[in-house]
């Protein structure tokens, strides 16, 4: 088949290598946002063409001290860099005196020695995490960096022996090169490799080291890119005079890669090594490696890295999407059990997206670190302490990036595929809900303008809220729902506030206090009290209506409800038109989280299960109660686990039509004990908050006719590009909103009408009260705010 291949001419290789490319990996370009760290400059090798390796004379010190690794890592955090790329020398004590001296000194038996503790530093430091670039190691030396390093790289460059570029090489040796890389595929390392083309070898020994490549990760599946570098010579090495590599030879050795290699595996190529990126992506190429906005590529410091907006604009004028990534792919970041070091694994988890990919907002990404935890009323506050964050998530006071609108240029592949399917009036499955999820640059934009064609179509240009009040009447809870930072058992004193329970005569005053003030809602939600037996919720919701006749109960999830009939031995149906008597009208939907349950088994093991959850709401409405799906995201869960909720609340949505509306809550991550136990990301990106929002007004198109955007957890900011991509309720005014803040949140506390008039007016949009069941209420002077 090889043969076949290198016959072919290079118009048709390359066609071929891009239909292959777009079956792997579709219209998706990765790259690694990077801080490049010349740990040492000293290397025993002595390449022909390199200009990286330096003698001691050359250098003000050996090796990088530890505070200068620090310095350059923290200028990377804050730069939005998800990666440290250690690049060094290999085995420089073994040739220069001075070398061996720097680490004695230091106490460090060998360069890798040094390398590991560097990187544990970067680790703890700052958050980047370490690509250890380190040449051909021992098995050994590579198990311990595997312990500090979710990712390691070494070049194959040729299975060559007689070049004269590796003559006085001895790490060169083809043999010592497919070793490192044997071992670290029998030690579950990811993986980066390449060949290097142009430096006297021909086409057919390129293929020969890409096929030895490819036979070793069919053995152990770690290879996660190969890079196909094009030589170029440097002035002041033994290669000057060389010619460069041809380009055509360059393009086909990407294509022929891209052909030879399994699909999992990407295909890179340097983008400062060429003079457009247009031809790489022609020819095959599904990874454009790293690229630092901080430092020099050290290795070609003759070749500038392009600017991340240039390589942006430069991959989608040819209709691909630029996504950042870890220093693992996503199939390793999916499988950490497998392929990271489980001291590792929050490491990479918090600073992934759902799909396992890099967080995508810009700004400064460190480690958060919660200090003090204040009471602040029924709630809570969370103090963070160390290095600050500025990019963008749930509950933090940022504003996020403009998403949308965005530049609305064509775009192609599969979402432009699902989203052609809406426009022809087809309903989006469970594969369509998650390539829709996938959606990545220009894609975002052309996701939510179909979704907020769809909203004007459905609903018009009013935005809507409605005036309640939020009485969280207890936070003790017999259940340990492991993202809830609000809920509190005995022995949760010293974890954040103090365990309360409300009166029903501090409720009934809650209540009355929220009718003067105007609201026609009050929600009820709260802990489960080991006290409490079902009647509990009955006498709330009748001291609630004897406060205040006319105003809607809005209260009691579905856990609560369930439990409720569950402890007086009750038939669910029953329980539930008692409580109607009583006065409640409609159920919330929380407690739903993720209606799938192997995440359930991650997020709140002991509660409901998912057919429990939407039985709880299909008795609802059959006894005459109205109800909202919510979604809590961006913990744990990935888009497939989205998709499944969306498709099971909208079944039931066909089958009852109870549901009034859907309420997407991002995950608030500051306080939650599965963030301090380190065991969650950082809640969604805000690319995924849109794409939720976006996705499901696609989704639940002619079902479920509103769609709510949580400025709780979002701010006004966040919201109102919320309002350009299929969003017409705002919620309510949430008048002591504490269950976000206990989580870290710096929204909350209430939201006037004004307030909501500020996000809606520039938009041009009409704001309108609404009652619960989205009737209109006759507009009237704000009260005075108490």
């Amino acid at each position: 088949m090889t043969a076949d291949l290198t016959a072919l001419a290079t118009s048709e290789l390359l066609a071929r290598a891009g239909e292959a490319r777009d079956a792997a990996f579709g219209r998706r370009v990765t790259f690694s946002p990077k801080v490049f760290i010349p740990l040492t400059m000293l290397c025993r090798d002595r390449c022909g063409y390199c200009t990286f390796a330096q003698p001691p004379a050359r250098l003000s010190s050996p090796y990088l001290e530890l505070d200068d690794v620090l310095v350059l890592a923290r200028r990377g955090a804050a730069a939005g860099c998800h990666e440290a790329l250690f690049t060094l020398g290999e085995a420089p004590e073994e040739r220069y005196p001075a070398a061996r001296a720097w680490l004695d000194d230091r106490g460090y038996t060998s360069t890798t020695d040094y390398l590991v503790a560097a990187c544990r530093a970067v680790l703890d430091d700052s958050g980047l995490l370490p690509h250890a670039n380190p040449g051909a190691l021992p098995k050994d030396e590579l198990a311990r960096l595997r312990e500090v390093s979710p990712s390691q790289g070494m070049m194959v460059e040729t299975l060559r022996a007689d070049l004269l570029a590796h003559r006085g090489a001895p790490d060169k040796l083809p043999v010592r090169r497919l070793d490192t890389l044997e071992w670290a595929g029998e030690l579950h390392i990811p993986y980066t490799t390449g060949i290097l083309c142009g430096i006297g070898e021909e086409e057919a020994d390129r293929v020969a080291a890409v096929e030895a490549i490819a036979a070793v990760h069919r053995r152990h599946g770690h290879v996660q890119e190969v890079i196909v570098q094009n030589f170029l010579p440097k002035p002041g090495t033994a290669m000057h005079g060389h010619p460069p590599c041809p380009p055509d030879d360059h393009l086909r050795a990407i294509a022929l890669a891209r052909l030879i290699l399994p699909p999992d595996v990407h295909v890179q190529a340097p983008p400062n090594l060429a003079d457009e990126v247009a031809p790489l992506l022609a020819a095959g190429v599904s990874d454009l490696g790293g690229v630092s906005p901080v430092t020099i590529d050290h290795v070609n410091p003759e070749r500038p890295w392009p600017h991340l907006d240039a390589l942006r604009d430069a991959t989608a004028a040819v209709g691909r999407q630029l996504a950042p990534r870890l220093t693992a792919h996503p199939r390793f970041v999916d499988d950490p059990d497998t392929w990271i070091d489980p001291g590792l694994h929050f490491a990479v988890m918090d600073r992934a997206d759902a799909e396992g990919l890099g967080r995508d907002d810009p700004g400064a990404a460190f480690p958060n670190k919660v200090g003090e935890v204040r009471n602040v009323g029924d709630g809570a506050e969370v103090l963070l302490v160390g290095r600050r964050s500025t990019a963008w998530y749930s509950g933090a006071d940022v504003t996020p990036a403009t998403l949308v609108p965005g530049p609305s240029a064509p775009i192609g592949g599969a979402v432009r595929e699902v989203l052609d399917g809406v426009a022809a009036g087809e309903q989006v499955g469970h594969d369509e809900i998650v390539t829709l999820f996938s959606a990545r640059g220009r894609e975002v934009n052309a996701v939510a303008e179909v979704a907020d064609a769809l909203r004007a179509a459905a609903v018009g240009d009013v935005v809507t809220y409605v005036r309640n009040r939020n009485i969280n009447y207890t936070n003790v809870c017999t259940f340990k729902c492991r993202f809830c930072g609000f809920s509190k058992g005995p022995r949760s004193l010293n974890l954040r506030g103090t365990p309360y329970l409300l009166t029903l005569d501090d409720i009934a005053g809650r209540v009355s206090e929220a009718w003067d003030l105007g609201a026609t809602e009050v929600c009820l939600q709260g802990g489960i009290h080991p006290s409490f037996d079902g009647d509990y919720y009955i006498d709330v919701t009748r001291a609630v209506k004897e406060a205040a006749p006319d105003i809607h109960v809005h209260g009691f999830t579905a856990l609560e409800v369930t439990e409720g009939a569950k402890r007086l031995g009750e038939p669910l149906a029953v329980y539930l038109q008692r409580l109607m008597v009583a006065g409640l009208r409609t159920l919330p939907g929380t407690a739903a989280e993720i209606l799938d349950d192997d995440v359930r088994q991650i997020l709140c093991p002991d509660k409901i299960d998912t057919e429990e959850w939407l039985d709880a709401h299909r008795t609802a409405h059959q006894v005459g109660l109205r109800s909202n799906i919510t979604i809590m995201f961006g913990a744990v869960e990935s888009p497939d686990s989205w998709a499944r909720h969306i498709v099971a609340t909208r079944d039931l949505q066909a089958e009852t039509g109870g549901f009034t509306e859907f309420v997407p809550l991002p995950y608030v991550h500051m306080a939650a004990p599965l963030y301090l136990q380190q065991r969650s990301r950082r809640g969604p990106t805000f690319r995924e908050v849109v794409l939720m929002h976006a996705v499901a007004r696609i989704a639940y198109d002619g079902l479920v006719p509103n769609i709510q955007a949580s400025w709780v957890k979002l701010g006004a900011g966040g919201v109102q590009q919320l309002l350009r991509s299929g969003v017409n309720d705002l919620g309510g005014t949430l008048m002591d909103e504490s269950i976000s803040r206990a989580a870290g949140a710096s929204h909350g506390q209430g939201m006037d009408t004004d307030g909501f008039g500020a996000i809606v007016e520039p938009l041009g949009r009409t704001l309108e009260q609404r009652t619960t069941l989205y009737e209109r209420v006759a507009p009237e002077p704000e009260p005075a705010t108490g």
